[in-house]
């Protein structure tokens, strides 16, 4: 098997031919780091690259295997971790100025579960400054392109995460999601995107954006590679005050069940507003297959979406003002034009309206609670248009708005984005499924559902 049939192929895939020794994880990381050479001068998907680490934790791998050491589906699988979650010795930026030369002594609570699962940590990837955007246009790092079309982003802020794993330039990757970061990059450059419950994965040793909002989880090629990453990532650490101490399920034999019987709503008010020719059909062309799969589809009406949207937008707003506030009196050079001037509208909110936007975020999870009773998951479009050209969003343009993500930041609904199709100009397009708190297993068994009965999982960008 060549090196580049090596860099295509998913974690499913290539778990049992690392467990038998038919790939080497030195052959498979020397692969990754290949094409990492190769595409990503032009990808700009990583900031470090984590050479020398990564062949010595591949040697190690190897080693261990051989042994008869084995320690599961991650042991040997080079992924990427997104810029945001420290790294042990390895310089983390966020993305910023701020941070340009920290280097932790420490590591993230996900890179140390993947770490311990066997996991070559490749490289941090790019991503919109701080964590703060939709783009991944990064005015200090440059901007991360689309391997589907490098003249357009990928989505933000994850969006080095998501070039990365749709490039071949590393098998998964680590996200976080405060309104968009995951599901965007993910529906932008056509992988699996997942935003768990709150509180399912910890956030310890991730900068925060938006501290009750802030979401981490995984990005990957595939539902099966997602549930084995979440299996991996999900459970209880008490060093992040919001981790929720309760059992974690089997989520790879949640894949296993039909959709027989299930119950899916169609949330067509708000969502699908805005939303482009392109994506709208391919969304209807999904539910159509959904139907076809024995789910019944229906619409469900859910509360006051916008409000949902405002609300989020606001607290995102001010909770990153309170935590840059600091940096942003005593260092004001170090942001960009764009960052500086979001975090300085932030401060202009009131405590009041602060306070407010929390007392519309309980009221809304519990009428959407309500709403969602006697459904299994509910489905919109991830986002309302696909990837849009590299600078040349309008500010205010709904491509730049995460307005069909974030609500479910806001009350905190696991939510997953598989890819659903292609526009007239061959870029991807997402379809978002929601499920119940902590339901990610029923969210994970649509998806598969879907996904296997579809092929848009097996195309890849040619580059």
């Amino acid at each position: 098997m060549t090196q580049t049939n090596l860099a295509d192929l998913g974690v499913g895939e290539l778990a049992p031919r690392l467990a038998t020794g038919e790939v080497s994880p030195v052959a498979l990381t020397e692969a990754v780091l290949a094409r990492i050479a190769q595409h990503n001068e032009r990808l700009n998907a990583y900031i470090t690259v984590m050479e020398q680490d990564a062949r010595a934790a591949a040697a190690a791998a190897e080693a261990g295997i051989r042994a008869g050491q084995y320690l599961g589906p991650w042991h040997g699988i080079p992924v990427a971790v997104k810029d945001l979650f420290a790294t042990d010795g390895v310089r983390t930026t966020h993305g910023s100025l701020l941070f340009a030369d920290w280097v932790p002594d420490y590591d993230a609570s996900v890179v140390e579960r993947l770490k311990s699962a066997g996991a070559i940590i490749i490289g941090k990837t790019n991503l919109h400054e701080l964590a703060y955007g939709t783009t991944s246009d990064n005015a200090h790092y440059g901007a991360v392109r689309n391997p589907w079309n490098l003249a357009y982003h990928p989505g933000g802020s994850s969006g080095g995460s998501a070039a990365a794993v749709a490039g071949g330039l590393g098998m998964a990757a680590l996200g976080s999601d405060t309104g968009a970061s995951i599901r965007q990059p993910a529906a932008c450059c056509g992988v699996v995107g997942l935003k768990p419950t709150y509180g399912r994965i910890s956030k310890f040793g991730a900068l925060p954006l938006s501290w009750s909002m802030d979401h981490a989880g995984p990005i990957t090629r595939s539902v099966r590679d997602c549930a084995l990453m979440l299996q991996v990532l999900a459970g209880y650490d008490a060093r992040d005050p919001g981790c929720v101490d309760r059992p974690v399920p089997d989520y790879v034999a949640s894949l296993a069940q039909d959709l027989r019987g299930a119950r899916i709503g169609v949330a067509r008010e708000f969502f699908f507003a805005e939303c482009d020719t392109d994506v709208v059909s391919s969304v209807e062309a999904a539910l159509e297959v959904l139907g076809e799969l024995g789910a019944t589809v229906e619409a469900i009406k859910l509360p006051d979406m916008q409000a949902a949207y405002a609300a989020g937008s606001l607290m995102i707003a001010v909770e990153a003002a309170a935590y840059h506030a600091a940096d942003l009196r005593e260092r004001p050079r170090a942001f960009s034009d764009e960052l500086r001037a979001h975090l300085e509208l932030g401060s202009f909110y009131t405590a009041v309206q602060y306070v407010q936007a929390q007392r519309m975020r309980r009221v809304l999870a519990v009428e959407t609670q309500r709403a969602m009773a006697g459904f299994d998951a509910i489905v919109m479009p991830t986002v309302p248009v696909a990837a849009t050209r590299i600078g040349e969003d309008p500010p205010g343009h709904v491509g730049l708005r995460p307005r069909n993500t974030l609500p479910f930041d806001l009350i905190s609904l696991p939510a997953i984005s598989i890819p659903c199709g292609f526009t007239g100009e061959g870029l991807p397009v997402g379809m978002q499924i929601v499920g119940h708190a902590f339901d990610e297993g029923g969210v994970l068994r649509v998806a598969h559902a879907y996904e296997q009965a579809t092929s848009f999982h097996t195309q890849h960008p040619v580059l």
